[in-house]
């Protein structure tokens, strides 16, 4: 492990030698052989962080790192196991099952994207495992890993394109 690593466990998340309260998928934290889709848990393992995506008309471009990118409206993300292009970002309209990146509460404002089943998305394995803000303290995602969002500007700021994330049971 690396200081640059983020580590989750259903106790917290620890980052460049910080503890911070987060929330985990509501299914608790499985073996990543087991994650399906729905299945609400978190996937153990080591992801890479790939990308980061913000939301422009809540945050700024200067409160992020300059690899941060913009999303907007007609930006959704394809959940649909069917789909050619199941877990990866699409524009509406889009036929398939999705969710709209941007939501009326702030849990999408900032996103870092993990590798979890991408590029190439096996069906049925689970779409996006984000990094995102949370509802409200401690709230199960859907199996994301979620934080509040001065920790997450916080993180967001610190990590490096060799940053992963490591989700222990």
């Amino acid at each position: 492990m690396k200081a640059t690593d983020i580590i989750v466990t259903r106790w917290g998340l620890r980052f460049m030698g910080r503890t911070f309260p987060c929330s985990i998928g509501r299914g608790g934290i499985i073996p990543a052989r087991k994650k399906r889709e729905g299945d609400g848990a978190t996937p153990d393992g080591m992801h890479r962080i790939v990308g980061m995506l913000y939301r422009p008309d809540r945050l700024t471009a200067a409160q992020l790192p300059d690899w941060a990118l913009p999303f907007g409206p007609s930006d959704l993300w394809s959940d649909d196991s069917r789909d050619p292009d199941y877990n990866l970002m699409v524009r509406a309209p889009h036929p398939w099952s999705h969710e709209r990146l941007t939501r009326p509460d702030p849990m999408y404002d900032l996103i870092l994207l993990t590798d979890w089943n991408w590029p190439q998305a096996v069906p049925g394995r689970g779409s996006a495992i984000f990094i995102h803000t949370w509802r409200r303290p401690r709230r199960a995602t859907a199996g994301c890993v979620a934080l509040a969002q001065p920790d997450l500007i916080w993180i967001a700021n610190r990590i490096l394109h060799s940053t992963r994330l490591i989700v222990r049971r």
